[in-house]
């Protein structure tokens, strides 16, 4: 019945919380956020808007998502136990593929148990070895810094490409989760200084131009936050578009900046408007 169906689901994941038992996809886990239970058992067709229903005879209903996939019990994967020695290696791989160029405050962001020098070790190793360089390759960060070979060739690229380039605005701007690791503000460098409250938080976003940030915007409370040059470049404005032209949000919606309501003469009005925002009675909305 559905009543002990969801019950085994419930027992399920309490393991799965409690660390005892994992699965070999991550559907489950997106089922679970989304907290889809039953799969569905009809679809609708996209082109003419009909709904299709499974034929006669049809496997249509193989389990609820969020028990799907192949379950295993996670104390037999931790066999045989790992030396610490093993542990600090694959520690320390696992952070340089990650950022790259390895610096203290990019291993004390993680709060990585035993800090920088658990893994100092094995990566003074690896620069023995040759199999990274070691160097002061990002300035502002701290002076031992340890860089995978491609690394230090692509930050060279780019400083040259840079060096070469008239018009600083040939580099388009990237739009990342704050949470990203390639996203450094809020973690190994500080934000800019700003009227509002920007944090390293699931669901926000941060537009990068050139490195620097230009704005912040949490889309679920509808907050937006400036930095120092936000105003003298508008190009943040065209990036956030970007997330509903490209289908990636459906829409996008701003009531607040650096806490405060947005009212019709805020300096940043003219680039919402200019990207096709519309006045709502709340804020400023930008739809598909």
């Amino acid at each position: 019945s559905d009543s002990t169906e969801q019950e085994a689901l419930n027992v399920l994941w309490d393991l799965v919380w409690a660390g005892e038992v994992t699965n070999d996809s991550l559907a489950p886990l997106r089922a679970y956020i989304t907290r889809t239970s039953t799969p569905a058992t009809s679809r609708r067709n996209a082109h003419t808007g009909r709904v299709v229903r499974p034929r006669p005879g049809r496997l249509s209903r193989i389990g609820p998502p969020m028990g799907a996939g192949r379950w295993s019990l996670v104390a037999p994967l931790r066999e045989p136990t790992p030396s610490p020695t093993e542990s600090s290696h694959a520690l320390a791989l696992q952070i340089l593929e990650r950022y790259g160029v390895v610096t203290r405050e990019a291993v004390l962001s993680d709060n990585v148990v035993g800090g920088f020098a658990g893994v100092y070790g094995v990566l003074k190793l690896l620069e023995e070895r040759g199999n990274v360089r070691r160097g002061y390759f990002v300035e502002g960060l701290g002076a031992a810094q340890f860089a995978a070979v491609g690394a230090v060739d692509r930050l060279r690229d780019v400083r040259q490409s840079r060096a070469q380039s008239l018009d600083d605005n040939v580099l388009a701007p990237i739009i990342l989760a704050t949470t990203d690791p390639a996203q450094p503000y809020g973690a190994m460098l500080p934000w800019p200084m700003t009227e509002g409250r920007p944090t390293r938080s699931a669901g926000t976003l941060v537009v990068l131009h050139d490195g620097e940030p230009l704005v912040w915007i949490d889309p679920r409370s509808y907050h937006l936050v400036t930095f120092p040059h936000t105003l003298e470049q508008n190009v943040w404005a065209d990036a956030l578009a970007t997330l509903v032209k490209d289908g990636r949000r459906k829409s996008l919606e701003i009531r607040k900046v650096n806490g405060e309501s947005v009212g019709h003469d805020h300096p940043i009005v003219a680039q919402l408007e200019r990207v096709g925002c519309v006045v709502s009675y709340r804020g400023w909305v930008l739809r598909d």
